[in-house]
């Protein structure tokens, strides 16, 4: 484990690879994010826990949570634990760590290593910081969120580095009948992962494809 956290601390401090790799897998037609242009824009601070465990196999794995349906933006979807800030969160790292534990139950094994590149999202207005954590106990034991997530799904970075699970095609949002965006996408099983977590889980793959 020791040998992880420090390649992934020191490819962290490095430049990150940034909105290229991340638009890599953004949805056909998306507008970029300028950041030169934040200032113009009205958003909601967020963060995410894209938090490296190992299983009993010393395997290691991302939980990832699948969103039960709402009448919402990211009905359904499957995302990185996280959420928008909240006024007692004295940082977005705070956030990111308060929201690991409201949707899957850890929190106090986590160490936090470093952050990628934000990422605004448009149809909800968010601008997500994504932090990275190495959990510090093996095999935890997740506790989801009863109103808010649905499933916890394990991403083995082994999978997340094989280029043969990303795909292309029609992804039907839930909560509307004709409503369907082309976008390329990780398939897990009989999960697609695709939007804004694909697109920060891409940044993740180039920084940790020669740890893995």
């Amino acid at each position: 484990m020791e040998q992880v956290i420090n390649k992934l601390k020191t490819e962290l401090l490095k430049t990150l690879p940034g909105q290229e790799i991340q638009y890599k897998m953004a949805p056909t037609g998306r507008v970029r994010y300028n950041p030169v242009q934040s200032a113009a824009l009205t958003y909601k601070p967020s963060a995410v826990m894209i938090l490296f465990c190992l299983d009993q196999e010393d395997r290691w794995f991302l939980p990832l949570t699948q969103r039960f349906s709402y009448n919402g933006a990211h009905s359904g979807q499957i995302s990185l634990p996280g959420g928008k800030a909240e006024e007692g969160d004295l940082s977005l790292q705070d956030t990111a760590l308060r929201e690991c534990y409201e949707e899957i139950g850890i929190k106090e094994e986590v160490d936090v290593l470093g952050s990628l590149t934000n990422l605004y999202i448009p149809v909800s207005g968010y601008l997500v910081e994504p932090f990275v954590g190495i959990c510090k106990i093996r095999d935890p034991l997740f506790v989801p969120h009863e109103r808010e997530v649905k499933k916890i799904i394990k991403l083995y970075t082994s999978d997340l580095v094989n280029n043969a699970i990303i795909k292309n095609g029609i992804i039907q949002v839930e909560g509307t009948e004709q409503l369907g965006i082309e976008t390329p996408y990780f398939g897990i099983e009989e999960h697609k992962i695709w939007g804004a977590t694909a697109m920060i889980l891409n940044e993740l793959k180039e920084i940790i494809r020669t740890i893995f």
